[in-house]
């Protein structure tokens, strides 16, 4: 019995060209060409972070005489005033583009009176930054009263304890006139009441502070993820902010809010948290006709520094990833406690992601 040989396979390509050899089967679109080495890699990357983009957040508190660690945000501490200038420098000579400050008063009552004081800590710690180093990055103040009130909550409360929307935003302007007095060269404010922008424009306007920028808390959410913070700022928050804050089920409300705060005047509006919203930083991205940026929260600052402090991930490969998705999910400027780390690797040519 003989067995048919199996016919030889036909080449898949072949020339026109007579005894032209044929064509390997292979594919001959390469994306792998694009990333064969580190050199092609810097060359075909898409996204690209400058330090000038980032904001460093710090707290200072009154009524210390060094600086106190925070448990929860490993690397991070409630400075002096004095220790805010030497943090502030480094921010400065790494290249960062701005510090966001954070004030802890001694006192605290229902209205927030420490917030707009003249000699309130932010204040002081305004007027001690400007000479230092306000010509080296953008100095901002953040703009609430959840660090200066007895119940923690982001504004006045009214008698069955409820946050007075429009009796906030009084609260706010007067605020917003005390920082901007004292130096502050960008206002931030995070309690998202209805109009606060229009309203913080309007009585900064109206008192000779037109060029004081205001970025917007457009998209903040009522999120696990600012556990962290609350150590932090040494928060009395009593029950939780569900009513001002978004529900994080909403997305199109994110996007919403950042056309209003737009239409109202906002230099930059801002999306917060970062990673389990950028969706939402994306959407807000491709409609917003000014800056977009994120805050990389502090629960995801400790998420990340507490799984590396076990080995379960490699430190700066993750933190450089979850930061290159913020800005490939189209944020322009990105709040984070690595500003510092990040510049100063990114000037290196350490950036890992």
């Amino acid at each position: 019995m003989t067995h048919a040989q199996p016919a030889a396979a036909a080449p898949r390509f072949t020339t026109d060209t007579p005894g032209a050899p044929a064509l390997a089967a292979f594919p001959r679109v390469r994306p792998r060409r694009g990333r064969v080495t580190p050199a092609v890699r810097r060359m075909m990357r898409e996204t690209r972070i400058d330090p000038a983009q980032l904001t460093l957040p710090l707290f200072v508190r009154e009524g210390i005489d060094e600086p106190v660690d925070i448990a929860s945000l490993p690397g991070q501490q409630q400075h002096t005033i004095d220790s805010l200038r030497r943090i502030a420098v480094r921010a400065a000579e790494a290249g960062v583009g701005g510090i966001n400050l954070f004030g802890i008063p001694a006192h605290l009552d229902a209205v927030g009176s420490q917030a707009d004081a003249e000699d309130g800590i932010v204040q002081r710690a305004l007027r001690a930054l400007v000479p230092e180093v306000g010509d080296a990055l953008v100095i901002q103040s953040d703009l609430c009263l959840d660090e200066f009130t007895d119940h923690g909550h982001c504004g006045v409360l009214d008698a069955d304890g409820t946050v007075d929307n429009d009796a906030t935003l009084e609260r706010y302007g007067a605020m917003a006139l005390a920082q901007a007095r004292a130096g502050s060269r960008m206002l931030a404010p995070s309690g998202m009441m209805d109009g606060q922008i229009g309203y913080l424009r309007d009585v900064l306007d109206a008192n000779g502070f037109q060029d004081v920028l205001l970025l917007a808390y457009s998209a903040k959410y009522a999120s696990g993820f600012y556990g962290p913070f609350r150590e932090a700022v040494d928060s009395q928050l009593r029950g939780d902010r569900r009513t001002y804050q978004q529900d994080p089920a909403n997305g199109r409300e994110g996007v919403r809010e950042a056309s209003l705060d737009v239409a109202e005047g906002a230099d930059i509006v801002m999306v917060k948290p970062a990673a389990s919203f950028l969706d939402v930083l994306y959407r807000v991205a491709q409609t917003s006709p000014v800056p977009v940026w994120a805050y990389q929260v502090s629960g995801e600052y400790a998420a990340i520094e507490a799984a590396a402090a076990n080995g379960w991930l490699q430190r700066e490969r993750v933190i450089d990833e979850a930061v290159t998705g913020i800005f490939r999910a189209g944020a322009d400027g990105l709040l984070t406690y690595w500003a510092i780390e990040l510049a100063e690797r990114l000037r290196t040519g350490d950036f890992a992601a």
